[in-house]
């Protein structure tokens, strides 16, 4: 069991680190609207990783060559992220609306929890990283699902821990930004989510590309 738990804690911190478009949101919620509102966020990054990690548990092989054959999956969720990339860097948005924002009015955790859940879950390489996870350390389980929900709860915990410092280092940038500012960085965080969604069209567009759980984008 301890074996298991100091395998995960580097996993987890590694995971917490690798760029995508949650890594930028989650900076960009706690930059501009606080820690409270970037947790609930997180929270909800956390629950559809839950989700894909119970799918990739009880359908891990067949999953993942139904993924490796399925390129409309990547090519819906690259649109879809491209859309809402779009959106966010197009959107006119008024000076009233950043310092409401700035002093959680409008501040709705649910809303910030869904779009976390949202945001992940149309990022198809996720659910792929998570299924080539379980096929890698399946076997360390033994078959018993005590030492699955340890790995993986271990896993999630250090990533939260890890995110949290993300968070509050994040939050430090709170006063250097003027409303001007915060334009340019949702703008920015907008552009970046294009790219990541770009990845993933341009993934589902590649002919017999089998994918590596490895190269994955992931947040």
């Amino acid at each position: 069991m301890i074996d298991l738990i100091k395998a995960a804690v580097p996993l987890g911190f590694f995971l917490s680190f690798m760029l995508g478009p949650v890594f930028f949101m989650l900076l960009e919620t706690s930059a501009t609207k606080g820690v409270r509102a970037a947790i609930a966020f997180d929270l909800g990054v956390i629950l559809s990783d839950i989700l894909f990690i119970t799918l990739a548990y009880y359908s891990s092989y067949q999953l993942l060559d139904n993924l490796s054959n399925s390129p409309i999956l990547y090519l819906l969720g690259g649109f879809g992220m491209v859309i809402y990339g779009l959106v966010l860097a197009v959107k006119r948005i008024e000076k009233e609306d950043i310092l409401i924002e700035q002093i959680g009015l409008n501040s709705n955790y649910i809303s910030l929890m869904f779009k976390g859940f949202l945001l992940n879950i149309i990022n198809v390489g996720v659910l792929v990283f998570w299924v080539g996870t379980v096929i890698v350390v399946g076997p360390n389980f033994q078959g018993l699902i005590e030492n699955f929900i340890v790995f993986f709860a271990a896993m999630l915990s250090v990533y939260f821990i890890t995110d949290l410092f993300k968070i509050i280092a994040a939050k430090q940038l709170q006063s250097q930004l003027t409303p001007k500012r915060i334009v340019y960085v949702k703008k920015i965080l907008g552009y970046l989510l294009v790219i990541c969604g770009i990845v993933l069209v341009v993934k589902g567009l590649m002919p017999g590309d089998q994918l590596n759980p490895a190269n994955i984008l992931q947040s």
